[in-house]
Order: structure tokens, then sequence, then C-alpha cells
């Protein structure tokens, strides 16, 4: 590193230097330092349209990429604007690094009045983060930075927000800072590996339960599940780990009555890289009087609402793969016979339950699926279509379908499929969202629009918030701010320059979506809850 840097420039080499090729960001007057050393420097800027669309679009581009998505945000409302991105990122354990400025040392917590001020910046986001820190002086970015790539790389990855004040960003840096090795993630103790084998050897009916964090597992866990003759069910964060086609797989079902019923019945379920969450579950009550095996890198999970008979802290590919060595080593007994004939009848039994609506929500969804590649990464929003996708969705390998799932945040789907489009151009990337959710984010538009993305973005408009007025309801209240107006989609979509299609049928839908991943930039694709060819 040249000497005369500035603390801006040097943290975005060092940026580079850990691998990060792009930021999203909207630059102010407090984080100019940084924009100097974006200039002639290889990292690849991004600017939304709003700075919860670079916290979105940052945790897409860690879902796709694999590593953490970055935002550069001003002092006090780029920070509190990203916060809900951030907050679902931490929900769903996504890696995220968020630079942001703060006011001047001499200035902090004295409530002065400052621009942007917040007397305590890092009390707004220490909950939302796996750490919250200040760089009071240059040397403290090399310590903070290795601090965060360790979160991402060994433990639990999740959102890292270090501030540097607004006049430590110009001083002179001299030294050279060089990214620091991250330790590997812990592997399983050989003693709770042989526990664990000796539990599933013995099962009458064993379960395993995927989560998000074992979607590097699958091949493993499919040789388990093979080997035991047991039943895979993921949550909707680790749909695909055991392809749908599969006959021992129970797809992304936790939450239907079916397949609680069969978890109540297990005798042994080992649940890898998952909270077992009430999203994941949709039940606070749920029992599992089985022996449960936890594994899991976190470990306050293990003795949560659902205690581990066995806890196994450690990393869930590494634990699959030492415990299938461990069971055939020592010669498991007989796969549990019947175990697909069991699973094909829960199959038959939760798609003949479902409701018309449902079904027309199944016939969508095949149809999309149809019309997409089969590593098409479909990034969804809190809207009905997407809740009954995040169960019945076809996904045949991880990494395909992608809800907020914990935090539940609207407005998501848009930029996430933009940051996913970013980090692995060659995949079809696809926004899935509610009318009302596309309302909290739609400025993207002229985002994927200036990038000149192929995005397909399918619109499931029944001009209310669903889910929202079906509660109401069904509790008897008033309809009240449930039924917004919306504007005429397809002249929105026009007046950003963007492709539009108004399918009526399910072969219009297919063709607009092949015409979509094909265009010059994003297609805003209208589906229409009372067009009679879709429903």
């Amino acid at each position: 590193m040249a000497s005369g840097s500035t603390c801006g420039e040097a943290l975005v080499r060092l940026l580079q230097d850990y691998g990060v090729d792009t930021v999203f960001g909207i630059p102010g007057v407090h984080t100019l330092e940084l924009y100097r050393g974006l200039a002639g420097n290889a990292v690849r800027h991004v600017q939304p349209r709003h700075e919860q669309g670079a916290g979105f679009m940052a945790d897409g581009y860690a879902r796709a990429a694999g590593k953490p998505g970055v935002c550069f945000l001003i002092t006090g409302p780029g920070v509190t604007n990203a916060a809900t991105a951030m907050g679902q990122a931490y929900s769903d354990s996504v890696p995220m690094l968020v630079i942001s400025s703060v006011n001047a040392r001499r200035d902090l917590g004295k409530g002065w009045g400052r621009l942007h001020e917040i007397t305590d910046q890092r009390a707004s986001t220490a909950p939302l983060t796996a750490f919250s820190a200040t760089a009071l002086s240059p040397a403290e970015v090399p310590d903070l930075l290795a601090r965060a790539f360790d979160v991402f790389r060994s433990g639990r990855p999740r959102p890292v927000h270090i501030e540097v004040p607004i006049d430590v960003f110009p001083l002179e840096v001299s030294e050279a800072w060089r990214a620091a090795v991250a330790a590997a993630r812990p592997a399983p103790p050989a003693a709770s590996l042989d526990q664990a084998a000796a539990l599933l050897a013995g099962a009458k009916q064993p379960v395993i339960i995927a989560g998000g964090g074992a979607t590097e597992a699958g091949e493993a866990l499919a040789g388990l599940a093979t080997l035991l003759g047991a039943a895979v069910a993921t949550t909707t964060a680790g749909k695909g780990i055991l392809p749908d086609s599969d006959p021992l797989s129970l797809g992304s079902t936790l939450s239907e009555a079916p397949i609680q019923d069969y978890l109540a019945k297990a005798d042994v379920i080992l649940a890898i890289g998952t909270e077992l969450a009430e999203t994941d579950l949709w039940r606070d009550d749920l029992e599992l009087p089985g022996k449960l095996i936890r594994v899991d890198i976190d470990p306050g999970k293990m003795n949560d609402q659902h205690k581990a008979s066995l806890a196994i802290l450690g990393d869930a590919a590494a634990t699959a793969r030492g415990l299938l060595a461990k069971l055939v080593s020592g010669g498991a007994a007989a796969a549990v016979e019947g175990t697909a004939e069991r699973v094909a009848e829960l199959r038959r039994r939760m798609l003949a339950d479902l409701s018309p609506r449902e079904t027309t929500f199944k016939r969508i969804l095949d149809r999309v699926s149809e019309s997409l590649p089969d590593d098409a990464m479909v990034f969804t929003d809190m809207t009905q279509i997407a809740y009954f996708g995040n169960r019945f969705y076809p996904a045949e390998r991880p990494g395909t379908w992608f809800h907020p799932v914990g935090f539940g945040t609207l407005g998501y789907a848009l930029p996430a499929a933009i940051g996913a489009k970013l980090a692995a151009p060659a995949r079809a990337a696809v926004a899935l969202a509610g009318d009302g959710g596309f309302m909290f984010t739609l400025q993207e538009l002229a985002t994927a629009v200036e990038l000149g993305l192929p995005i397909p973005i399918l619109l499931w408009n029944n001009e209310a918030y669903g889910q929202i007025l079906e509660g109401m309801t069904a509790r008897g209240i008033p309809e009240i701010g449930v039924r917004p107006r919306n504007p005429d989609f397809q002249a929105l979509a026009a007046a950003f320059g963007c492709g539009a299609a108004k399918p009526e049928t399910l072969d219009q839908l297919g063709a607009a979506l092949s015409g979509a991943l094909e265009a010059a930039g994003p297609t805003l694709i209208e589906l229409r809850h009372d067009a009679a060819g879709l429903v």
C-alpha cells in the first residue's frame, strides 16, 4: 500500500484484499473519503435508490455469492434506513458488512445537533448485528475488519457494523494493511459423532431436519438418509438440500400437520443447521418426544425451546460427512423399510388438502419452475403466493428459493434479486412480490434498469394486504388499512423504462418469463388475482 493514503482509501483497499468486489451505497457528505478510495479501485460500486435497498441488495448478493455483501452508509439516516435489511440478515444468518460514518470524535454522545447525529448510533445497530464497533483511530480498522471476517468465515454468519468518525476517515495511513487469516469452522468432536451414530443406527423411525446452515451438506445428508432409511424435511432456508424429487424428501413442509404428526412419532431426529424456530415450524407448542440430535455452529441454539438430547457444536457439512463415515465403517443397521412409501403418502395427503386458492398458486408456481433454468434463483417477498411456495415450490438444489423468513420484512424481493444477479450474472434471478410489498422498494426498478439486469419481476396483485385482511376478517375486525390504492403497474413500469407484461393464462406467463430472461433490462410481469386463465 502506498504511503500517504487516507484511512478511507486504505479501508477500501483492505476490503479488496479480503475478496470484496462489490459495495452498495449512496454517497453522502460524511462518506466522501470512502468514495475517494473507490476511485480507481477495482471494487464495483452499485448505487441503489434507498439505503434499505442497499441492505437488501447486499443480502441477496451474499446469498448468491457465498461471501459477505458490503454496504457504505452515511451517519444517521443512512444507517437507520438500512436497519431493516440488517435485521433480516441477522435473522437469516446472512453475512453482511456495514461500513458507516459517524460524527466526529469530539461530538460523540454530546447531542449538539450535528448533521445526521444519533447520540449513540451503535445502540441502534447492536441488536441487529454480531457486533457493532467504532474505529476511533485508523489503526483500529484492520483489527475490526479481521473480527468481522472471523464472524463471516468461522462462526454463525451475521451482519457486522463498523462505524468510522468523519474526522478519522481523512487521517493519513502509512503502514501496510493486510487481510488477516480466519480460523476454520470447528470440527465435530469424535466422541459426539460416535454417540450420534449409535443413536441413528438404532432408530426405528429416524428423521433428518436440515436448515439453511446445512446447504453445503447435501451430498452427505443424502447418503445418511439412504443408509438409514430416514425421511428428510428442510426449513425454507434449506429448500433443495435434498432434491424434492428424492423419494425420501418431505420438502420444506415442516409447518404442515401431517409432517408434524410424523415428527412426533420419530424416535430420533437429526436437526442440522437449523434453529427450529417459530418461522420454521409455525408452532410454539410442537413437541419432539424422540431423541433430538442438534448440530449447529451456534452454541446458543442447543438448549432453547427444543432442547438437545445430544448437542454437537460443529460445521454442518463436516459433521454430516463424519456421521456418514462412522455409520458406514461401523456397519450401520439395515435401512428402515417403507420410508419412501410413507413419504409418498404424506405428500399425497398434503396436496389433497390444498384449498382452491392454493391450487391456483401451485399451478402458477409449477409453470414458473418449468419456465426457468434449473439453477434459477427466486427471491420472494412477504406475500401469500410466496408462503405457499415456501412449502411447495419445487426445488432440486439449494440456493434456488429465498424468502425473508425470520424478520419477515416487506420489500425484500426486488433489491435482493438485483444483488443476487450482480453476484451470479450467469444465473437467472427472479423477484416474486405481492402488490403491497413491491411498493416498499419499487424505486429499485431504476437501479435494475440502469444496470441492464434481465430480472423478471412477478407481481401478484390482489389489491390488498391479503394475509392481514384475512386475519382481520377471522377476528371480526373491520377492514382498516388493508386495501391500499395501487398505481397502474403497467404504466409505472413504462415510466421507469422497464419492460412489462400482464399475462392472462399460464401459457402467456411462461412466454413472458422466457422473454424477460432474454431482455435488456427488468420486466414487470403483473399477475392479477382475478385473471380467469390463471385461477
